[in-house]
């Protein structure tokens, strides 16, 4: 299974530190958020990573180059214009030879299981997988509505109109998909992949909500950069937890 890390936004909520650095490249710890996410991936057998680029795209391409030094083989889908989540995936649709992928949002750090995410998956036989998370201010980021099953019933109002029992949860920005729910994303215009989600919804597809209960931050704004930084600093979060185990020489 290839993953693919969304890192072409402008990173507007942090300027000016964005005007000059590509949002993915901003230390945490002292090392560049897209770097946490690498070796998360690394961590968990990933060894293929497609990503999308259009903000001060060569500065991301110089840092990582081929990703070898992270473990990893990268591919970089170029975006002139910017696409968004929908149109972003689309364009990199051919690199998942039909097979499900991983994404993950280039501004997120997070300490999840991937292994059980991916297994969940596959075990439900899902079309697509969202890791959820419960959080008071659900509604503040979008609110996903999963019901006793952990369908997803609707995300931000849209979806099944039925009456259903659900819980309130948001969505966490990591999400398993299979390539067929592709199929109605228009290429090479912008668009959300959530409207792809929605639609599949309501054909009844089987879209799962996986609870995500460890740590997780989005870096959108200074305030939430700031507190990633102490939370590295405290050890909250370690980086050394998801180097590779050194392999054995001969």
């Amino acid at each position: 299974m290839k993953a693919m890390i969304l890192a072409a936004g402008l990173g507007t909520r942090l300027r000016p530190l964005t005007n000059t650095m590509p949002k993915p490249l901003l230390p945490v710890g002292g090392t560049p958020l897209i770097v946490w996410n690498l070796l998360l991936l690394r961590r968990h057998g990933f060894r293929e990573v497609i990503i999308n680029l259009h903000h001060l795209a060569p500065m991301i391409e110089q840092a990582l180059g081929n990703g070898s030094k992270y473990g990893v083989r990268i591919w970089y889908s170029q975006e002139p214009v910017i696409l968004g989540t929908g149109g972003g995936i689309k364009q990199a649709e051919p690199s998942f030879s039909g097979e499900p992928a991983l994404i993950l949002n280039g501004d997120t750090l997070v300490e999840i299981d991937l292994d059980a995410l991916v297994a969940f998956h596959r075990q439900r036989n899902a079309a697509a997988t969202l890791v959820v998370r419960s959080d008071p201010e659900a509604a503040k980021w979008g609110l996903v509505e999963v019901d006793d099953e952990q369908r997803l019933v609707r995300i931000t109002g849209r979806g099944r109109s039925a009456p259903t029992v659900t819980q309130p949860r948001m969505f966490a920005g990591i999400h398993l998909l299979h390539p067929r729910l592709l199929r109605d994303v228009p290429k090479g215009k912008e668009s959300s992949i959530i409207d792809a989600y929605v639609a599949a919804i309501q054909r009844d597809e089987t879209v799962l909500g996986f609870d995500h209960e460890g740590y997780w931050s989005d870096i959108g704004t200074p305030e939430r950069y700031a507190q990633a930084e102490h939370d590295a600093a405290t050890g909250l979060i370690q980086l050394s937890a998801r180097m590779p185990a050194a392999q054995p020489a001969g």
